[in-house]
């Protein structure tokens, strides 16, 4: 099992409490959204769980085991950056050497012909066309590049999947298709995902529970409906109220 908890977990930044004695649980194999408004610390949780930044005090667990002290590397745990943070000397996909999409499968040692076989279907089903194999990261668009990050996680076997707004830059038509491969990516490899996002929509599509953080802590964690119909504050009844809102005015004018 690989879960994921959060006990107590603090981070400042100077003067700004970004995580604020954060507790958290994430059931083994669930997809868990995390919405709130910017700067409530949504960012910052994931990196501290892939251990890009490191808490001031509480625990980290990921199948039960501490993992403050695990290097970054070690946890099995990736993450997929609104930044992309893709190789930005590296192009994007050639089986015979080190391309973003290569770099995990020529570390573990597979054949150019396991790699053809394994990548191609994949770059096909998110929409990464042959002529982009060739380019760099910076010849790329935004959308071009996100849809290069997702695939990059899709071949590093991770226990716990982090994604911090990874449809950011895809265009409406091509969103509810990225969507859909993220859950089935998610359920074939059963992973443990957080997936954080300012899109409702996209929360309400993807999420077996949604967690709302506000000023650093998780004020509710529940399902959709519950969360709709059984606020636990005040702030989770108004977020959802002017969420819905959105949602009803996006239907009549434009798709979300």
């Amino acid at each position: 099992m690989v879960s994921v908890a959060l006990r107590g977990l603090t981070k400042r930044f100077g003067s700004v409490m970004a995580v604020d004695r954060a507790d958290l649980d994430v059931h083994d194999q669930e997809l868990l959204v995390v919405v709130g408004e910017s700067g409530c610390g949504k960012t910052t949780t994931l990196r501290l769980i892939a251990g890009l930044e490191t808490p001031d005090s509480g625990t980290i667990y990921i199948g039960g085991i501490a993992v403050n002290d695990v290097p970054v590397g070690k946890r099995g745990v990736q993450m997929i950056f609104q930044n992309f943070a893709l190789w930005p000397h590296m192009r994007v996909f050639d089986e015979r050497w080190y391309t973003n999409l290569t770099l995990p499968l020529k570390i573990r040692k597979w054949s150019k012909e396991k790699i053809r076989e394994f990548i191609r279907p994949m770059t096909q089903r998110l929409g990464i066309e042959e002529r982009f194999f060739r380019r760099k990261p910076t010849e790329l668009s935004g959308g071009e590049q996100q849809r290069v990050a997702l695939g990059r996680a899709m071949t590093t076997s991770p226990r716990v999947l982090l994604m911090d707004e990874p449809l950011s830059n895809i265009d409406p038509p091509n969103r509810l298709k990225m969507r859909a491969e993220i859950l089935k990516f998610h359920r074939e490899n059963r992973l443990t995902t957080l997936y954080v996002t300012h899109n409702l929509p996209d929360a309400l599509a993807l999420a077996d529970r949604i967690a709302v953080m506000r000023a650093g802590r998780f004020e509710q964690v529940d399902s959709a409906e519950n969360l709709l119909r059984q606020p636990a504050t005040d702030y989770v009844a108004d977020f959802f109220r002017a969420s819905e809102l959105k949602l009803r005015n996006l239907s009549v004018g434009q798709s979300p």
